[in-house]
């Protein structure tokens, strides 16, 4: 999501407590922010609910917003996140109707591969974040985000070194896990 100058003028305004530049941010991203959603959620219906719970939390949390970043940059980790958060409570509703139904709903990852790659992907993702976030954390950074590895460094305070290395183990983790789906 590259963002102008007036959007990042506008998401330091907001985060200083202007109402006018929160709306016009908010109109101003909600394309970028479904753009990014459908590219994580195969359902465009399940992407639109994603990038809604986007765009609140960005409402609601905007006077975190401190400026040592870009807001794209902090706008890409709060939409992954809101897309993960949604994922997670599209599978518990999954289950739980499939409990009730269990014959009446197809399996996800058989209707299509590239949802369930899609799929795949984030129960990996889900699945690092439970065991190692520092991991999680740089690896979205670098991966989802696209930051080069020195903004990932900088975001997360830590040495580039080190940033590589949590890189590598979060992509080998994720590797495995996808190994371990399509065995």
């Amino acid at each position: 999501m590259a963002m102008d100058e007036t959007t990042e003028d506008l998401a330091r305004s907001a985060a200083g407590g202007d109402h006018r530049a929160l709306g016009e941010l908010l109109r101003r991203i909600e394309p970028d922010v479904l753009r990014h959603c459908e590219r994580l959620l195969p359902y465009r219906q399940d992407a639109e609910e994603a990038a809604q719970d986007t765009l609140l939390a960005v409402a609601r949390n905007i006077g975190r917003f401190e400026g040592r970043a870009k807001f794209s940059t902090w706008l890409h980790i709060v939409t992954v996140n809101c897309t993960r958060t949604t994922y997670r409570s599209l599978k518990r509703r999954a289950a739980e109707e499939a409990e009730e139904l269990p014959e009446q709903r197809p399996d996800p990852r058989r209707v299509s591969v590239i949802a369930g790659s899609r799929l795949d992907l984030l129960d990996a993702m889900e699945s690092l974040e439970a065991d190692k976030p520092d991991l999680a954390q740089a690896l979205v950074l670098r991966d989802i985000c696209q930051l080069d590895y020195a903004e990932v460094a900088e975001q997360l305070g830590i040495p580039l070194g080190t940033v590589k290395s949590r890189i590598h183990q979060a992509r080998r983790y994720v590797q495995s896990a996808l190994g371990d789906a399509y065995a």
